[in-house]
């Protein structure tokens, strides 16, 4: 079943939506302030994970 959703994966990577997606993604990757944007998103997401006390 992983394998499966590899492939789609690298099916879709390989689409021009897919380039068009990773294009989009490397461009973002390039700009300070959407990278501190996704910063800030995956900091808010791993905090969820750990236990409050």
């Amino acid at each position: 079943m992983a394998s499966s959703l590899f492939q789609k994966i690298a099916r879709f990577a390989r689409s021009p939506q897919g380039r068009r997606t990773i294009d989009q993604v490397k461009r973002y990757a390039n700009d300070p302030r959407k990278r501190q944007q996704a910063k800030g998103v995956l900091g808010k997401l791993r905090g969820r994970g750990k236990p409050r006390y």
